[in-house]
């Protein structure tokens, strides 16, 4: 059963859209801990604040067994907010604490960056290296970016895609059964379906 996680975000009926596009039948709002059951993937889509996304993910009592299922092995795939959350913390409107699942932070574009903040519309991808989640993709294929802050892994070998927008950042991350992308896929045509797709073959 692939589980997708409902706090409340704005992409979610987009993303519901493509994964049904692709033919997942076996799927699940996710709202309280108990929806996780019999879980054998994970998504979570979001858009919006960290703090306030963080907050409502503890408001439902699902922090805790996410971080549980990605114990156990269960292939996790966050989207935007959903990769961001994925780290130790984010300094948006404040410090607010992620998961720690992944070493590193989140923080906003610079003031002195000579591009327009939120970042919005295509970018070209840098894949850094081979990764199930973008098998059949070459370097150089594009995808959608809304966001105003980003990922700073510590380690480097956690990036899968770099993208530049005034500076070079991570777009995509992957440690084990854990996956992250800055981008949508859900908005980001035949490269954002591929992404899906290899998602849920893993």
């Amino acid at each position: 059963m692939l589980a997708v996680i409902d706090y409340g975000a704005g992409n979610l009926r987009s993303v519901l859209h493509a994964l049904r596009y692709l033919g997942v039948e076996n799927m699940k709002l996710v709202q309280n801990p108990d929806d996780l059951t019999g879980a054998d993937k994970i998504i979570l889509p979001g858009v919006g604040a960290f703090g306030a996304g963080m907050q409502k993910l503890h408001e439902q009592e699902l922090v805790e067994p996410i971080k549980q299922h990605i114990d156990a092995g269960i292939p996790y795939l966050g989207i935007c907010l959903g990769m961001q959350f994925l780290f130790e913390h984010s300094d948006e409107m404040g410090e607010h604490a992620g998961f720690g699942v992944l070493n590193g932070y989140v923080t906003r574009f610079p003031e002195a960056l000579d591009c327009k903040v939120p970042h919005i519309g295509w970018n070209q991808l840098h894949i850094q290296r081979s990764s199930p989640l973008l098998k059949s993709l070459g370097s150089g294929c594009y995808s959608y970016f809304v966001h105003s802050y980003y990922c700073v892994p510590t380690d480097e070998r956690d990036v899968i895609v770099t993208v530049d927008y005034g500076i070079s950042f991570a777009a995509a991350v992957e440690r084990e059964n854990v996956f992250g992308v800055q981008f949508h896929p859900e908005k980001s045509q035949r490269v954002g379906l591929n992404i899906l797709r290899n998602f849920l073959e893993l």
